[in-house]
C-alpha cells in the first residue's frame, strides 16, 4: 500500500514537472533523463527538446529549501554570477527548471589527481585555481543587495548554529570513541569557540556552506556553482575551509598553500583584507571547527549507521586534525587536550600522510614527485638494530643485479614488475620515470601494474603486521624491471607509500638507477 502510494505521488510529481516545461516551452520533452542523485531529497531530469536543447528540471520535497534556491539563483544571476539561471517555477515552488551547465562537475575532472592519492596534474591544479578565485565573486559580490530572510533553514551563522554541530561532534563523534573527557569544562571551550567563531564582524559576507568539488560544475571550462541553497550570512573563512581541508580530497601542503594565496590575493579585489598572519591565523580556527564538524558527521553517518564509507573517511580527517593541532596553538585547553588524545588513538593510526611526501618534492623540474637533493645520494647507512621497525624499498634493473642488503639481514622480497605492461617500449615515456604523472596514469589505465600491486600489498601486510608484533628491526622489499625506471619505480613508491600510511613506520626508499632516496619519517 505504501509503495502504491509512492508510486502514485512520484506519478503525479513527474507529470506536472512535464507541464512546467510545456508551459515554459511550449511543448513537450523529446526525451527525458533521470541524473544520478547527489545524496539530497531532490530528483533532476534533463529534458530535452526537438531541437536537442535541454534544460534541468528539479523535483523537490520540501518548499522551504527550493524556495531558498530559487530566491538565491535569481539574485546571483542578476549580479551576473556564474550561477544556473532558473527558466521557470510552479507556484508551489516544488518543481523547477534551470540552465543545464552539462554532466562534468569539478569532482570529476580532479578524480585523477585525487585517485593517485594527491598527484594532481599541472591542467587539474589550474581548475581548482580558477574555482577558488571565484568564490570571493559569489560571497562578496552576490552578498550585495541579498535578502539573508530568504536564506533556509536560517539567515546567519551565528553561536547557536556553532554549539550545535561541536555538541553533534561530542555526541556522535567524541563519546562514540569512549575517550575520557571533562564534560563541563569542554562545555565551556565549546562557547568560547563558538564566540571566536562568530566574532568577526568585518567578514560577513554570502557563507555558501556546502562549497565543495561535486557542487562545481565546468561549462566550457568556466567553473559554475550549483547546490547553494543551504547558504547564509556569515564569514568567508567557512567556505575555503570546507574546500580546501576536504578530507577525501587529498590536497597536497604545497597545492593547499597555493590555493589559499589565489584567494587571499582574489579577496582583495573586493574588500579590504587582514594581514596574512591574521587571516592564515583565523582561517585555522574555521578549519578546526569544520574538521570538528565534519568528524560528527561521520561518526554519526559510520557508527550508528553503518556506512562503511564514512568509517574510511574518519582517518584522513583525523590526520588533518593532527596536522593542524602540531601547528597552530588554541585558546581553548581541555578541548586541545582531548583533540591530542583523540589522534593518538591506535584505530586511527592509519593514515595517509601527504605532509611527509609532500615535503620531499620538489616541483621546479619536469618531475614534480623527485625527492629533493637535500634527502642525500641513492645510498642507505647501515640501520643501528636497535630500533622500531624500518623497511626499506627498492627499485632496480636486473642488468645491474639485485641490490645488497646492508642491514646484515641477507636480504628480503624480490619482485620481478616485468610481467607487466612496459611503457618504456613507447616514445613519449622513454624519458620519464615511474614518479612521473604520464607514466602514473599509462599505468594505472592499463591496470596490469594494479593487479601485481594488491597480491604485493597482502604479503607485504601480512608481513609487517607480523614484524611489528615481534620486534623486528628491519625488512626489505626490491622490485625489479629491465631498466629500473617505469614499473619498478612506480611499485616501490607505492608500496612504500601504502606502508607507511597503513602502519605508520618509517619507510626509506631508494630509486637506485635514478639516482633518488626518500625517508618517510615515523609518525
Amino acid at each position: 500500500m505504501a509503495l502504491r502510494r509512492f508510486l502514485f505521488t512520484f506519478a503525479a510529481s513527474m507529470q506536472k514537472l512535464l507541464e512546467l516545461y510545456k508551459q515554459w516551452s511550449g511543448a513537450e520533452p523529446a526525451t527525458t533523463e533521470k541524473l544520478p542523485g547527489a545524496g539530497s531529497n531532490r530528483q533532476y531530469y534533463r529534458l530535452t527538446a526537438a531541437d536537442g536543447t535541454t534544460v534541468i528540471g528539479c523535483i523537490g520535497t520540501s518548499r522551504d529549501e527550493n524556495h531558498a534556491f530559487i530566491c538565491l539563483a535569481q539574485h546571483f544571476t542578476k549580479r551576473q554570477l556564474p550561477v544556473p539561471c532558473v527558466l521557470a517555477a510552479s507556484d508551489d515552488e516544488l518543481r523547477y527548471l534551470q540552465t543545464d551547465l552539462g554532466s562534468v562537475s569539478l569532482f570529476d575532472a580532479i578524480r585523477g589527481g585525487r585517485e593517485a592519492g594527491g598527484r594532481y596534474t599541472l591542467a587539474e591544479q589550474q581548475l581548482l585555481k580558477q574555482t577558488i578565485r571565484q568564490l570571493p565573486n559569489i560571497q562578496l559580490r552576490g552578498a550585495r543587495g541579498l535578502d539573508f530572510s530568504q536564506c533556509y533553514p536560517q539567515p546567519e551563522f551565528d553561536r547557536d548554529s556553532v554549539l550545535f554541530d561541536l555538541n553533534y561532534f561530542k555526541y556522535c563523534f567524541l563519546k562514540a570513541t569512549e575517550i575520557d573527557f571533562h564534560e563541563l569544562k569542554l562545555e565551556a571551550d565549546f562557547r568560547l569557540m563558538a564566540k571566536d567563531l562568530t566574532a568577526g564582524g568585518d567578514e560577513q559576507c554570502f557563507l555558501y556552506r556546502d562549497f565543495q568539488a561535486r557542487n562545481v560544475m565546468l561549462a566550457d571550462g568556466q567553473p559554475y556553482f550549483i547546490d547553494f541553497q543551504g547558504g547564509r550570512r556569515g564569514p568567508y573563512y567557512y567556505d575555503l575551509a570546507s574546500f580546501l581541508w576536504q578530507a577525501s580530497a587529498r590536497y597536497p601542503h604545497k597545492l593547499r598553500r597555493e590555493l589559499v594565496y589565489e584567494y587571499y590575493n582574489a579577496l582583495k579585489q573586493y574588500t579590504e583584507v587582514p594581514t596574512s598572519h591574521q587571516f592564515v591565523a583565523r582561517l585555522s580556527l574555521f578549519v578546526l571547527f569544520r574538521t570538528l564538524q565534519v568528524l560528527g558527521a561521520y561518526g554519526f553517518r559510520g557508527y550508528f549507521e553503518r556506512k562503511q564509507h564514512f568509517i574510511d573517511s574518519i582517518p584522513p580527517a583525523i590526520q588533518n586534525l593532527r596536522e593542524l593541532l602540531s601547528t597552530m596553538r588554541f585558546p581553548y585547553p581541555h578541548l586541545v587536550d582531548v583533540l591530542q588524545r583523540l589522534c593518538q588513538l591506535p584505530q586511527f593510526q592509519q593514515i595517509e600522510v601527504e605532509a611527509a611526501r609532500a615535503d620531499g618534492y620538489k616541483t621546479t623540474d619536469r618531475n614534480p614527485y623527485k625527492p629533493h637533493p637535500k634527502d642525500g645520494p641513492a645510498t642507505f647507512s647501515k640501520y643501528d638494530a636497535q630500533g622500531p621497525l624500518v623497511v626499506r624499498v627498492y627499485s632496480f634493473s636486473y642488468g645491474k643485479g639485485i641490490p645488497a642488503d646492508e642491514s646484515g639481514n641477507g636480504g628480503g622480497y624480490v619482485f620481478d614488475c616485468r610481467s607487466t605492461h612496459n611503457p618504456g617500449r613507447y616514445e613519449p615515456y622513454k624519458k620519464l620515470t615511474g614518479l612521473d604523472e604520464p607514466v602514473i596514469r599509462f599505468l594505472e589505465d592499463d591496470g596490469e601494474i594494479l593487479t601485481f600491486l594488491e597480491s604485493v600489498y597482502r604479503l607485504a601486510d601480512a608481513h609487517v603486521r607480523r614484524y611489528l608484533q615481534r620486534g623486528f628491526t628491519s625488512l626489505m622489499f626490491c622490485f625489479g624491471c629491465t631498466g629500473g625506471q617505469h614499473r619498478s619505480v612506480y611499485s616501490a613508491q607505492h608500496l612504500a607509500e601504502h606502508l607507511h600510511r597503513k602502519f605508520g613506520i618509517e619507510v626509506r626508499i631508494c630509486h637506485r638507477e635514478q639516482g633518488i632516496t626518500q625517508t618517510l619519517a615515523a609518525l
